[in-house]
């Protein structure tokens, strides 16, 4: 299967923008200092919020490393075929 150029900038750029949201949140997750990630202050006990958020910011980074790979390949591709006639098997 080939993709279009523009399916391939949509995908990479969709795989970053995950990526940068995803580390983002969970640096957040972490520096949480409110008690809903960990009980008794600055990281004591990692709560089940914690957890099921960990679970969700991994579970979507990776997401969006199979996805901006996806686009990446696909840009790459496009990049390979410059002259017609090599693009055509058997001619």
């Amino acid at each position: 299967m080939r993709l279009s150029r523009r399916a391939s900038w949509f995908l990479t750029a969709f795989g970053v923008w995950s990526i940068w949201i995803w580390v983002t949140f969970f640096k957040n997750l972490w520096a949480d200092h409110e008690g809903l990630a960990f009980t008794g202050g600055d990281h004591g006990k990692p709560t089940a919020y914690f957890w099921i958020h960990a679970a969700l910011a991994l579970s979507s980074l990776l997401l969006g490393v199979v996805v901006g790979s996806l686009g990446v390949r696909g840009l790459r591709s496009g990049r390979k075929v410059a002259d017609p006639a090599e693009a055509t098997p058997g001619a």
